[in-house]
């Protein structure tokens, strides 16, 4: 909550420089990148339990993310209630039916046999958690008025980004779902009208007869991706 009173700019020292050399910095991201390419998107979630200090850790490490003017337009709801994730699971499945059933274009459901996809949905209940990500349209100062946020969108989307490469580094996997219209999400979860769900990410530990679709190693060259002016 930001007190009003207080909006003033100051500035204060770098607390954190992170200084490597060349050859460290080399090391460093070939690391990472390997790393990064052994994450998977999975629809086959085992039943083994998370601990919830993994979920909250790195939820906070999604809260770090830069965001327009710091105002950090997103709430994260952490769901383990097996009840509450079989409500999702039936209230996303009745959209997903629609979806299929005739609401998404013949060229969207062509684009979606790749990935073999359909309206059934368990893994929103086996995965030990879900994330629910909310983007909050506006803030409420501490006197209770309200303030507008700035490039929500794009904000929540870095701290998403954030947080499913903190759980990645931990070894769980992450499904990233997004029912259409996801308002009832709302109402499941007790948030207000000015947060707009975006997004349900399952997570937990790939089962061990997890397998995911051939297309999905299929990812652009570095030259499709890149253009350099330098």
């Amino acid at each position: 909550m930001f007190i009003k009173k207080n909006l003033k700019y100051e500035k204060i020292s770098l607390p954190d420089k992170i200084s490597l050399s060349d050859k460290e910095m080399v090391t460093s991201i070939d690391k990472f990148k390997e790393y990064m390419l052994k994450r998977h998107t999975v629809r086959d979630f085992s039943d083994r339990e998370v601990d919830f200090d993994i979920i909250k850790k790195a939820i906070q490490i999604a809260g770090s993310a830069p965001s327009g003017a710091n105002h950090q337009p997103w709430h994260f709801t952490a769901i383990s209630n097996p009840d509450v994730k079989k409500q999702i699971r039936r209230a996303a499945e009745i959209e997903e039916e629609k979806f299929y059933s005739g609401g998404a274009s013949d060229e969207w459901i062509k684009a979606l046999e790749p990935i073999g996809t359909n309206a059934n949905k368990p893994h929103l209940e086996i995965a030990p958690w879900l994330i629910i990500i909310f983007a909050e349209r506006f803030g409420i100062f501490d006197d209770g008025t309200k303030y507008k946020n700035y490039y929500v969108p794009e904000s929540v989307g870095i701290a998403t980004g954030f947080l499913i490469t903190a759980l990645h580094k931990v070894g769980l996997s992450v499904l990233t779902h997004t029912p259409n219209p996801m308002s009832f999400l709302n109402t499941l979860c007790e948030r207000p009208k000015s947060n707009k769900p975006l997004m349900i990410l399952a997570i937990g530990h790939a089962s061990d007869k997890a397998t995911v679709p051939k297309v999905a190693k299929i990812k652009k060259s570095i030259d499709q991706i890149l253009t350099v002016i330098g």
